[in-house]
């Protein structure tokens, strides 16, 4: 396990603490290991922000996605946490690009936050922060990972980094393999320097070309490399074309986006795997989650609900229903290549499951693995999910 964070030493010097001396103290916490960057932002509203997100939610670039499009006016206005915010403390908390698990066919791979305490670590920093100013007599109100508010927008404000043309906020010498989380406070600081060169327009009315996404300069690996084409321009994602999401939605898995799941179970990390400043991102000692880089995938169909979700519960799963867990599996499943027998009796028993929407893709998985003679059995072949499979496959 971890060590809860802690500050340095101090000195042992007893002196009286000014605003400054605060703002020292609240920053000194960007020395603990794994904390990639810190800095100290206002609270005004994201207006730019809220701009492109109401523009993107217009043209259903969100795919149904309501994390910060559920109400963008509350998600940009750092306020709405806390009224009586003056300052934001904002940090972004590395996790390791590598966990070093082998793949396996019959494992299914967990995006590499998920696979390790990134946000547990994280949030550890963000109440050291807070004890620190409730310490002072100041309010301090952390958000990580929530509707609530933009957080790269907020780390491009505080200028830990640039966004990317992968939509990742990029901090200098570490890249996007960070999570982010903010705490708000009533005490007035001062802003931290901003470095010209983090560039953003999706806080920036026009900026010439080749000042667009910062750093990223020529490259577009992030763009060429998704296996979806989710990324539709340079810092523009189509959410209903983002594995990530497509994970996370309610209702059937999209047919046509099926082959390119490959092996995943929760997340993707392509359009950060072929970023170069990600590749001499340094390795961070933090704790793995429960699951791990790969998840047994005879085991996460075989599981009851109430193990399935005591292991995998930290996922966001649509309505918390353990079925879709096992949907985004089938998938896997079906691109898996497997042909031994225990594959095949997972496909059958699915295809004996009073969910249709199982049945649909246990169906799929079957034609995928060349099962097509299990399906035309007389058990199946009337069922409407495994009918429009055959009809999919074609005769033969």
């Amino acid at each position: 396990m971890n060590e809860p964070v802690s500050p340095k030493p101090s000195s042992g010097t007893d002196v009286e603490e000014s605003d400054s001396s605060l703002e020292d103290d609240l920053l000194s916490v960007g020395d603990i290991d794994g904390v990639a960057a810190i800095g100290i932002c206002g609270v005004e509203p994201l207006t730019q922000s809220l701009k492109i997100i109401q523009q993107r939610k217009d043209a259903g670039l969100h795919g149904g996605m309501n994390f910060t499009y559920r109400n963008p006016v509350r998600s940009t206005d750092p306020r709405t946490g806390l009224p009586s915010a003056q300052s934001a403390i904002v940090v972004a908390h590395s996790y390791s690009p590598d966990t070093s698990e082998a793949s396996e066919a019959d494992s299914a791979r967990v995006a590499r936050y998920a696979a390790q305490d990134a946000y547990g670590r994280l949030r550890e920093v963000l109440d050291l922060i807070r004890s620190k100013l409730t310490a002072r007599g100041y309010r301090g109100t952390p958000v990580a990972d929530s509707n609530a508010l933009v957080d790269r927008a907020m780390a491009h404000r505080a200028g830990l980094g640039w966004i990317g043309k992968n939509t990742n906020l990029l901090v200098p010498g570490v890249g996007s393999w960070v999570v982010l989380g903010t705490v708000l406070t009533n005490a007035k600081l001062t802003e931290s320097a901003r470095d010209p060169l983090l560039q953003d327009p999706l806080l920036q009315d026009q900026l010439p070309q080749d000042q667009l996404h910062g750093q990223c300069g020529r490259c577009d690996r992030c763009l060429t490399e998704c296996p979806t084409g989710a990324l539709i321009e340079p810092g523009v994602l189509d959410a209903g074309r983002c594995l990530s999401w497509l994970l996370q939605i309610e209702g059937s898995f999209p047919v046509e986006f099926r082959e390119a799941l490959g092996d995943r179970i929760y997340g993707c990390d392509d359009c950060q795997e072929v970023c170069p400043p990600n590749r001499s991102a340094p390795e961070v000692r933090i704790e793995l989650s429960s699951t791990g880089s790969r998840v047994n995938l005879d085991w996460l169909l075989t599981a009851g609900d109430e193990a399935l979700m005591a292991e995998v519960g930290g996922w966001y799963i649509p309505n918390r229903e353990p079925r879709y867990v096992r949907r985004n599996a089938l998938v896997v499943l079906g691109n898996s290549g497997r042909s031994d027998k225990h594959a095949a009796d997972l496909v059958r028993a699915y295809l004996e499951s009073p969910d249709t929407m199982l049945v649909e893709h246990a169906a799929w998985a079957a034609g995928r693995l060349g099962m097509l003679e299990m399906l035309r059995l007389p058990d199946f072949r009337d069922h409407p999910a495994v009918k429009a499979e055959l009809a999919l496959r074609g005769p033969g």
